[in-house]
């Protein structure tokens, strides 16, 4: 594994904490994250799904400061299937950590977990994320029309693949 990458730990919750106080970034959590507590429960729900072998989350790090996050989860073994997501906090995007860390992540799940097919998917008015998924490879599949919903408004999404032998 890319020393890029190191799984979430309990003393990361000040910088959950802090990523989830940035603007948007609550959409990227699965609950709120308002506390330390939180934040903890956050890093922790990451774990269980590691033992479950259902889902695989990275602290993405620069300078050796975690900076940003990479999953695959939705890991469905029968068809080989993992499902791809990524966030950098402000201050590390634009810096390609987000495109190296995809494609690490990528490699793990190929190589480590033997997945076959990983999928993610992006709002169309996110070009950023898009050459993220570009630049680790994953191919444009299709637009998925109203897919997601904030806010009150719905958001078209991008989707994308990669294959193990791509």
């Amino acid at each position: 594994m890319d020393t890029l990458l190191r799984p979430w730990s309990l003393d990361d919750a000040p910088v959950i904490l802090a990523a989830a106080a940035e603007e948007m970034m609550d959409r990227q959590f699965t609950m709120p994250i308002d506390s330390l507590t939180a934040a903890q429960e956050w890093i922790t729900l990451l774990m269980a799904r590691r033992e479950d072998d259902t889902g695989y989350s990275f602290a993405v790090l620069h300078d050796g400061v975690p900076v940003g996050n990479v999953a695959v989860s939705s890991v469905e073994r029968r068809h080989q299937t993992g499902w791809v997501s990524y966030w950098m906090r402000e201050e590390a995007r634009g810096k390609g950590l987000a495109t190296r860390a995809c494609r690490a992540v990528s490699e793990f799940a190929f190589s480590e977990l033997g997945l076959f097919r990983l999928e993610l998917a992006h709002r169309l008015d996110n070009p950023a994320s898009c050459r993220v998924a570009t630049g680790a490879g994953f191919a444009v599949e299709g637009v998925e029309r109203a897919r997601l919903f904030y806010d009150g408004v719905r958001f078209d999404t991008e989707t994308h693949a990669r294959l193990a032998t791509d």
